[in-house]
């Protein structure tokens, strides 16, 4: 292995064992306090869908822009509108005839693999639903789209540690090679790939 792919296995287990600890503050988090940080992320990234758009081309060269920033605003809004209602946290239902109670548990760690095409809406909708099930997330970006992931990862952290969010919610690789996303896959604190 190179000192590069060293670095990327290092990082993918630093960042599997940060999303861990942030679990059980997740967990803890009440319904209102999820919904404000879900709807903080989705607010601060549709704001941005055209940059992240435009980003996301220039750097992969892939796609026309217009059509990214259409499904960047579908994962931010769309999405969004989607998930808003559901109760992820509590009781959320109750089939008395049967005497069975659901109640909403997170997963736990997401290893989130966003590939280079559409990698941007891809990001916003991984981050979203992962935060709504109050699951921590670590994503391992595509080599050739490392800077706009980046970009949404940065913008909807911030968001959500201003809504409330626990350190370590939210995390990203920065340095990626297959043996760094393959480490992150196998991570023992990784729930959900």
């Amino acid at each position: 292995m190179s000192d590069r792919d060293l670095a990327s296995v290092q990082e993918a287990r630093t960042l599997a064992r940060r999303a861990k600890d942030a679990a059980p503050v997740l967990a803890e988090l009440s319904q209102e306090r999820i919904d404000a940080i879900v709807d903080a992320m989705a607010a601060a990234v549709t704001a941005e869908a055209e940059a992240l758009a435009r980003l996301a081309h220039e750097e992969t060269g892939y796609g026309v822009v217009a059509d990214k920033v259409q499904k960047n605003r579908f994962a931010s809004e769309k999405v969004h509108q989607f998930i808003r209602p559901m109760k992820t946290v509590g009781v959320i239902r109750r089939l008395d005839d049967r005497k069975v109670v659901e109640i909403a548990e997170p997963f736990g760690v997401v290893a989130a693999i966003v590939p280079s095409t559409n990698p941007t809406s891809t990001a916003i909708y991984k981050i979203l639903i992962s935060l709504k099930a109050r699951c921590p997330i670590v994503i391992s970006p595509h080599p050739a789209a490392v800077r706009c992931i980046t970009r949404v990862a940065e913008i909807m952290w911030g968001a959500a540690r201003t809504a409330g969010a626990p350190e370590g919610a939210i995390n990203w690789m920065t340095t990626i090679t297959l043996e760094g996303t393959q480490e992150l896959m196998k991570a023992r604190e990784t729930a959900v790939i």
